[in-house]
């Protein structure tokens, strides 16, 4: 896999010569963004063996944060220069990655799922009901992207490279901290984790840290999130927003970081195009037999099909 990273990026590189605006921030744009978001999860599910329905919260904590400390048609918050902004929001979504790592230290399983789900939900009613900071259920508009020497990221071309920059960073860091002494205590914890505190190792540090790593991946997509939709709302982080990146992890496959954007981008084109062939009221439905067919056909996801599918080749040759 590590083999496709060159000719991805220079495939990624040119797309702008050929796409469309549309194409450039509604349909990869998007993808980038939401690949992110799921790349958090993913990294849980795959090398601390959990699942999270927080990262969207996480995400929301870092959009609310650039929000409030940016210019805004609510009227609401402190203007802060954006490079400041953009480093509270990964702040705070780290600290809050951590605190829920902290609630959730001691669960695994359906346990985690729902002690992460409930702090999503209460969230988002907070995010409802509180407008001092979160302005209740409007939330902030008129949210734009920053101009960094000359270059405004509000451009299509230039967003798309700013998304591209940032997805193919949060993988990098992915694989670095995988490959870390704290990488592996972390996968260790999900192996055996009495075999991981035998050695001396204090299997609650590195939950909460890997935790706390995985709100910095969510984080960047909710900078980027906020930049791209201009607003940020109790929608932004409500139970569907929080589904759809559990279904984007599991239609791409949560072995690899890849997977994440794999099934980002297939998320994004049912949803930008199934309304072309049927009603805007039906997409979950389509989106929901798009996912029991490939859970059942192919648990790993898209990315183990085509593993899948290269290993036949490879033999066949052979």
């Amino acid at each position: 896999m590590s083999r496709l990273i060159l000719p991805i990026l220079i495939i990624c590189l040119a797309v702008p010569l050929i796409a469309s605006e549309f194409w450039l921030t509604q349909i990869l744009g998007r993808s980038l963004i939401l690949g992110i978001t799921a790349l958090s999860l993913t990294f849980l599910t795959a090398y601390l063996g959990v699942v999270s329905f927080a990262q969207i919260t996480l995400a929301g904590v870092a959009g609310y944060t650039v929000a409030y400390f940016s210019a805004n048609t609510a009227g609401i918050g402190i203007e802060l220069p954006w490079m400041i902004t953009m480093l509270l929001a990964l702040a705070f979504a780290t600290l809050a990655g951590g605190l829920i790592g902290l609630i959730a230290k001691q669960s695994v399983g359906i346990y985690s799922i729902m002690i992460t789900l409930a702090i999503s939900m209460a969230f988002f009613y907070f995010t409802r009901q509180n407008y001092s900071i979160f302005n209740g259920w409007t939330g902030f508009s008129g949210i734009t992207a920053p101009a960094v020497f000359g270059v405004d990221f509000g451009d299509p071309v230039a967003f798309y490279y700013l998304c591209l920059a940032t997805a193919f960073i949060a993988v990098g860091l992915v694989i670095c901290f995988v490959a870390s002494p704290l990488g592996l205590a972390t996968q260790g914890v999900r192996d055996a984790a009495r075999r991981v505190r035998s050695l001396g190792i204090p299997t609650s540090t590195v939950i909460v840290s890997a935790y706390a790593f995985s709100g910095f991946i969510a984080g960047m997509g909710g900078v980027l999130n906020v930049w791209h939709q201009e607003r940020i709302s109790s929608f932004s982080v409500g139970l569907g927003p929080t589904i759809d990146i559990l279904i984007i992890s599991v239609i791409g496959g949560m072995r690899h970081p890849l997977g994440a954007f794999i099934g980002a981008i297939a998320y994004v084109l049912i949803d930008t195009y199934a309304i072309d062939l049927i009603s805007r009221d039906r997409f979950n439905t389509v989106i929901g037999l798009v996912l029991l067919v490939i859970v059942i056909a192919s648990p790993e996801g898209i990315l183990g099909t085509l593993k899948s599918v290269k290993e036949r080749i490879k033999n066949v040759t052979n």
